[in-house]
């Protein structure tokens, strides 16, 4: 019989993602980190009018509706970047169809790009959701910060069957909480009770903000099992199910897409940019493909000139 796997250590999964996924990131990116994230000051330089291709974010609206025409504010860029993970703990995070969990995906990409932000003297903090948000972890830089969050993700006890995610309560808690503009992720498999996306609007009108969504396979797709028992992994809740049943497989496969395009629709109307983490994926080209991403949109966003 084999013996399940040791538990994970939060100084043996830094070293290892340190040795392996960080340096082959670093070889692959060149150095340059800062084509995944740049750092937003507070200090405003000028106020002009809006031009083809500004971020909207930075449209003083006061200004807009005196003047009656769209103002940009322009900020002086700090060098230091201050990063938030907000993280969505919850009992869905727990799940995974094959050997690795999904919180176990957030808990290496939570690692790799703190620690790859405090390599340069940056600081990260985090804030910590289960049933409810139950801890904060001020920013800090360096790798004993790196070790802090890791070891809060890890050594959490498993939650009780309860009431469901409510990401708006972790995403009110985070407006409220932190004030200078940051580079804020917020990491979940986005299983919550409706009415969280107005707050993660509002939060990423202030921050830059990724969303970073897990997911496993399972939850897209049913195979034929046969008789199977689900449980509901917010609530506890079981039920049987017939996976012989086509029609049954079809439901849940539209089900999915249905969540899928109203989750692509809130992300794509807060303004975000999104970075998808399967549990069966690899996290380095997950990572490239979209540092991909946010390269060519800013040069999009720089370059691109209205036709006349």
């Amino acid at each position: 019989m084999q013996s399940p796997p040791p538990p994970r250590n939060p100084e043996a999964v830094l070293r290892r993602l340190e040795w392996t996924v960080l340096r082959r990131l670093d070889g692959l990116l060149h150095g340059d980190y800062r084509t995944l994230f740049r750092g937003f000051g507070l200090d405003l330089a000028d106020l002009r009018e809006y031009q083809y291709g500004d971020d909207v974010r930075h449209i003083d609206w006061n200004v807009t509706a005196r003047l009656q025409t769209p103002y940009v504010r322009e900020y002086h860029e700090d060098r230091e970047i201050t990063g938030w993970f907000l993280l969505d703990l919850s009992r869905s995070v727990d799940f995974g169809s094959r050997e690795v969990k999904k919180r176990e995906v957030s808990a290496d990409f939570v690692a790799l790009l703190a620690r790859l932000l405090t390599r340069h003297g940056n600081r990260v903090g985090a804030i910590l959701y289960g049933h409810e948000v139950d801890n904060v972890i001020a920013p800090r830089t360096g790798r004993r910060q790196v070790l802090a969050i890791l070891h809060a993700m890890m050594t959490r006890p498993p939650l009780a069957a309860g009431k469901g995610t409510d990401l708006g309560t972790l995403l009110k808690s985070a407006f409220n909480f932190i004030h200078r503009r940051s580079l804020v992720f917020l990491v979940s498999d986005y299983i919550s009770a409706p009415g969280w996306e107005r707050p993660f609007t509002q939060l990423a009108q202030r921050h830059e903000t990724i969303a970073v969504r897990l997911h496993d396979p399972l939850e897209a797709e049913l195979p034929d099992l046969g008789l199977l028992v689900f449980e509901d992994a917010e609530t506890g809740e079981q039920l049987f199910v017939d996976t012989h049943d086509g029609r049954f497989r079809r439901r849940f496969m539209d089900a999915a897409e249905q969540r899928e395009a109203a989750l692509r629709t809130a992300l794509r109307d807060a303004g975000v940019d999104a970075l998808e983490l399967a549990t069966d994926a690899d996290l380095v080209d997950t990572v490239l493909r979209f540092a991909d991403l946010r390269k060519r949109k800013r040069a999009v966003r720089v370059h691109e000139l209205p036709v006349a």
